[in-house]
């Protein structure tokens, strides 16, 4: 489906929209005014309120030789909760700035990153029976950015599936949709981002599928020579209903709860569909967990959220 040279272009290219900076920025730390996604960090600028920050911390802290991990764990139970109020804390910003330095963060961002997005977006393509490399590459930036289901469903409420329009026809009227939705949307800082959907659009116009280098996206230029070498507007489009499901006191419930309970039933996992996330679903997601290859810790963040097609 796409090599490593594509896999490092498509990266690349989401990593200048993020940061700017074709590498991307280890220890960018940002907060925009009317951002959903509130604080923002690292290479690919996961958010303090979609709960992956701090799956991201978590992952760092217990790392061996992680530099500044005995500074941060005592933060851990604030990102777990999505402490908004870390946004203003000015010492937690320098330790994630000063912790993008640690050649131990960029191996924990890069294992992070490729698990929560670049995995998942490789399911999702796999879902709409997607191979063609700038595909891939799209819906890994609308991972990134958010709401990819979102606009993957209009999509085929409007104009039908892959397998009816084959994917170049698909993916371009994907673009299109999602443009539209960012130009209109009601968060200001969101219209301000269709150059991500603009910048795909250059790629097909050139019927660049194959992702060829050079590519040249929002005035960067991307060759092999840059992929070797060890601000841009940026707003989240998350989901915001799309909390971590964890086994916690008091338990979690609601409709969420319930659609994964439904969705492990689909692949044949035991679990009641109370919309209670209780032991006997922490249970049914591990059982899930392991049976998908996917770390097993119980917790329903991106990477498992996508093998359930969430």
């Amino acid at each position: 489906m796409v090599n490593e040279l594509q896999k490092k272009t498509l990266q690349a290219i989401v990593n200048v929209f993020e940061t700017g900076k074709i590498q991307g920025e280890y220890g960018q730390v940002t907060l925009m005014s009317g951002d959903t996604g509130h604080l923002t960090y690292g290479r690919s600028q996961t958010t303090l309120a979609s709960g992956n920050l701090y799956l991201l911390i978590k992952d760092y802290c217990v790392t061996e030789h992680a530099y500044l991990a005995a500074e941060l764990t005592p933060y851990l139970n604030r990102l777990e909760n999505r402490d908004l109020t870390l946004d203003s804390d000015f010492s937690f910003r320098d330790l994630l700035h000063r912790a993008g330095e640690d050649p131990v963060m960029h191996q924990v961002q890069d294992a992070f990153f490729d698990r929560v997005y670049w995995t998942p977006s490789l399911v999702s393509a796999g879902y709409i029976h997607a191979e063609v490399p700038l595909g891939v590459g799209i819906i890994y930036d609308s991972t990134i950015h958010g709401s990819w289901r979102r606009m993957r469903d209009r999509t085929v409420q409007n104009f039908g599936t892959v397998q009816d329009l084959g994917e170049q026809t698909w993916f371009t009227h994907y673009v299109q949709t999602r443009r539209d939705w960012l130009a209109n949307h009601s968060n200001r800082l969101l219209r301000r981002t269709v150059y991500r959907m603009d910048s795909f659009q250059k790629i097909i116009d050139a019927d660049n599928w194959q992702v060829q280098l050079p590519i040249q996206v929002h005035g960067i230029t991307i060759d092999e020579v840059s992929l070797t070498h060890t601000p841009t507007v940026r707003a989240s489009a998350e989901d915001e209903s799309e909390r971590p499901l964890k086994l916690q006191r008091p338990f979690l419930r609601g409709k969420d709860v319930r659609q994964l309970q439904q969705a492990l039933k689909n692949f044949d996992i035991t679990v009641d569909i109370d919309g209670i996330f209780g032991p006997g679903t922490e249970k049914a997601v591990i059982a899930f967990q392991s049976k998908q290859g996917l770390t097993i810790d119980g917790i329903v963040g991106p990477a498992t959220r996508a093998a359930l097609d969430l």
